[in-house]
């Protein structure tokens, strides 16, 4: 039986170092491929990491991914480190590929951010950034000084937050949760900006997924994410409308866990340009089965002043000043309770999804 608690790590680089030792052990070929265009908070040199193994024409493959919201990579870490480790996984068919992601956004997670060295939400980067027409936030428009004001002096957060209830009041809370969070593309300084252009971790994602699934006919994807709902409870989030193919199997996969944003059910609200809604066109070939696997933390309230702290931080304030220590503080707790019952749920609740998606991409 695994032990969750040495799974997880106390910053990037222990992640890391862990997650290669795990691969090496369990006899994964890997890749690692160096940001060019960003470094650690001591010049350090960032990674992401590739891990794979089972048969190159494999029919069926499954893809873990980490760090899509680089601070949120501390519980998907833990868990592929836990699948790499895992006497379990010695039983898992032969015949099926497993590729695993860590790291996807190593900025973020070295740096306890969301988001990547441009300030992008690399899960609200996956848009057509050729044609310049980006999709419209009018919610985002009209609380744009509220989400991201200008200080923190706590007479400028009182008004900001006047102003995000009474927009709750007049239109609810899950509009709001809407207007700030699903993505805007007209302010690089703000929140959940989804880029001018494609972030090198998108491009690396583009690539290893044509590289390492092209072959297979079937593809499962989990990608582990963390803020969202009970505390060290994992919803399954998928993006596709409740009856459509994807999601039928999603259920058939994972049962009732599973929720739609379409369907309006889920913990997220639907977002705009997300990584796993660019899956689907990146292996048009295939049958694609995926989910967001969403821990929650603890009040969105409290990751929202978390992440508003820290966006006005790194735009206007100073990341390695004396300011930093309690706002970085606050913003890796909201992602990551490094607490034990948190990291065994987290565990646990991977543990078994990735289990019933081999069943899944195995059953006739």
């Amino acid at each position: 039986m695994t032990d969750p608690i040495p799974l997880f790590s106390a910053d990037y680089f222990e992640a890391r170092e862990k997650f290669l030792s795990a691969a090496a052990a369990r006899g994964c070929a890997t890749t690692s491929h160096l940001n060019p265009y960003a470094k650690g908070p001591a010049g350090e040199a960032l990674f992401t990491d590739v891990a794979v193994i089972g048969p190159d024409d494999a029919a069926a493959a499954l893809l873990m991914i980490s760090g899509t919201h680089g601070v949120e990579g501390y519980a998907g870490s833990g868990a592929q480190i836990g699948w790499l480790r895992s006497e379990r996984s010695d039983t898992w068919p032969r015949d099926v590929k497993i590729v695993v992601i860590h790291a996807l956004n190593p900025y973020g997670f070295a740096w306890n951010r969301r988001v990547t060295e441009d300030n992008v939400d690399l899960n609200r980067n996956f848009v057509d950034h050729g044609s310049g027409d980006y999709p419209d936030n009018p919610g985002y428009e009209e609380l744009k000084h509220a989400i991201a004001p200008a200080d923190l002096k706590p007479e400028t957060l009182k008004a900001a937050d006047d102003t995000l209830r009474a927009y709750s009041k007049k239109h609810g809370a899950f509009a709001l949760q809407e207007a700030i969070s699903k993505g805007q593309y007209a302010h690089p300084g703000g929140m959940y900006f989804g880029g001018a252009r494609e972030q090198w971790s998108a491009g690396l994602f583009r690539f290893i997924v044509r590289r390492e699934l092209s072959r297979a006919g079937r593809v499962g994807v989990v990608d582990f994410h963390t803020g969202l709902g009970p505390y060290g409870y994992g919803e399954l989030i998928s993006e596709d409308a409740a009856d459509a193919p994807a999601y039928l199997r999603a259920r058939a996969w994972w049962g009732d866990t599973v929720r739609s944003t379409q369907a309006g059910d889920s913990v997220s609200a639907q977002v705009l340009g997300s990584v796993d809604s660019s899956v689907p066109g990146l292996l048009p070939r295939a049958q694609v089965t995926m989910a967001a696997l969403e821990y929650g933390t603890y009040s969105t309230r409290e990751i929202f002043q978390a992440l508003r702290a820290d966006n006005w931080l790194h735009a206007m304030g100073n990341p390695l000043g004396p300011e930093a220590k309690a706002i970085k503080t606050d913003i890796r707790c909201a992602f990551y309770p490094d607490k034990d019952d948190w990291k065994e749920m987290v565990w646990q609740r991977a543990e078994a999804v990735l289990t019933q998606a081999v069943q899944g991409l195995t059953r006739p």
